[in-house]
């Protein structure tokens, strides 16, 4: 039993010899792969969103919970808003950003921005009070020229809304007579405390300042501006869209506002660095299909996130996120192991191809460690011929060594279909010990 188990263990380990080199060197390979792929993301990504109580600030905080989720953590940069977002990735002081349309020109030094995909509608809200000392019994505004004599607040210059609102004056010919520029939340209260006349937001119909302005006390006398040329905006402007405000959309109960209101809105994406980690892209752009498919008061549902409007090119995890489906097994295993597999299952898949023709050499190695075993006694056999030849050694002395040989042969553990090797030496063993005693018999004749 003893010498079974012994030969049993020696296979064994002329089997792992022989595939060690492969294990090895295929070994390498995965871990040099891994190195230069990098599969795991980092845990911490930045995003820059807006003022607080805006819309960009809501729906951070809403990525932030659902990336924690996948234990990253997502470090929030408020902002003044959607210019300042994209200077800051520009700047590469953020990762990812909500940028509105319209906010910028693209050129050639943007190749390293990518989109992932158009998140929502961001209409252009102008509220004025409907009494006011420029306009006390003014008709409804309905043009932008309406808004020149009045005390307009047109947002901060990082909410790209001054620039916005500078294109649309140029294209009117008009000149404002009074601009302010407060923040949304200091400009809401300004405008109900009467120290401005109108204000301009460009927000999600989320945003907490825009639903307490539709849902003001008649008193307030605050009123939405409906652009009679909103068609013709969307037309010269490729960054608008038409859009309605459905009357009774704000407040069912109240019916607000009274009628359905036509305006124009610019779209919002979420933009990213080229250089961001392609596994924190995936999962920002999986998190906006969870956050942005519901129905709104501008949309069907599932009519966003979409890659239709984007100003930039998607990256392929947008595009797969919004228009493709996930592989099955996303759904099955932790997002660790999923991520391992997307980013290196094809690597992986080469490296078995590659296996393929070197699996090839690993009989002959496992033949050649096995018969090694029994052809390392025939130098040592020889040498003893040789010795007892050139009169280096007596017959006795040729005779022990050979006892020793044999006994060492003897011990040697071989695999069965290899056994007639071990005994092709024994019997050599044999016949060189017959030659030395027939050259005895000579010499002593």
């Amino acid at each position: 039993m003893p010498r079974t188990f012994a030969s049993a263990w020696q296979q064994i380990r002329d089997l792992l010899a022989s595939i060690g080199p492969l294990f090895f060197l295929v070994a390498a390979l995965i871990v040099g792969a891994y190195w230069w792929i990098d599969p795991q993301p980092p845990k911490t990504v930045r995003l820059a969103t807006g003022p607080e109580g805006s819309s960009y600030a809501l729906f951070g905080k809403r990525y932030q919970e659902q990336l924690k989720t996948r234990k990253i953590e997502v470090q929030l940069i408020p902002t003044a808003g959607s210019a300042e977002n994209l200077q800051l990735l520009r700047e590469g002081k953020a990762d990812v950003a909500f940028v509105r349309g319209g906010t910028g020109e693209y050129t050639d030094d943007d190749d390293d921005l990518l989109s992932l995909g158009s998140l929502f509608y961001e209409p252009l809200w102008i509220f004025y009070k409907k009494a006011s000392p420029k306009a006390p019994k003014a008709a409804p505004i309905t043009s932008l020229a309406q808004l020149t004599p009045l005390r307009l607040n047109v947002d901060t210059p990082g909410s790209g809304v001054p620039a916005l609102m500078d294109k649309l004056f140029k294209a009117n010919k008009l000149e404002p007579a009074h601009l302010e520029h407060l923040a949304p939340e200091q400009a809401s209260e300004a405008l109900l405390a009467g120290r401005l006349d109108a204000i301009v937001l460009t927000q999600a119909a989320q945003s907490r300042f825009v639903r307490k302005l539709l849902r003001t006390a008649p008193g307030d006398n605050i009123a939405l501006v409906e652009l009679s040329q909103a068609d013709a905006y969307t037309r010269r402007f490729g960054f608008f869209s038409g859009v309605t405000l459905p009357r009774g959309i704000a407040d069912l109960a109240n019916d607000l506002p009274h009628e359905d209101v036509s305006m124009v809105a610019l779209t919002t994406s979420l933009l990213t660095r080229r250089d961001v980690h392609p596994a924190l892209r995936e999962l920002f752009a999986d998190a906006a299909v969870k956050l942005h498919a519901e129905v709104g008061w501008f949309n069907r549902a599932r009519d966003f996130p979409n890659t239709r409007t984007s100003e930039l090119p998607v990256s392929p995890e947008g595009d797969q996120a919004i228009n493709g489906n996930p592989p099955f097994y996303k759904r099955w295993v932790p997002f660790w192991v999923a991520n391992l597999i997307q980013r290196m299952g094809l690597l992986i898949g080469g490296f078995l191809v590659l296996l393929l023709p070197l699996s090839r050499i690993i009989p002959p190695l496992y033949q050649w460690r096995v018969r090694r075993r029994v052809f390392r006694w025939y130098a040592l056999l020889r040498e003893v011929e040789e010795r007892v030849e050139t009169g280096q050694e007596t017959a006795e002395q040729a005779h022990k060594r050979l006892d020793q040989l044999d006994e060492r042969v003897n011990r040697v553990a071989v695999p069965l279909s290899y056994a007639d090797e071990l005994y092709a030496l024994r019997n050599n063993i044999h016949a060189a010990r017959k030659r030395i005693v027939a050259r005895e018999a000579t010499a002593t004749t």
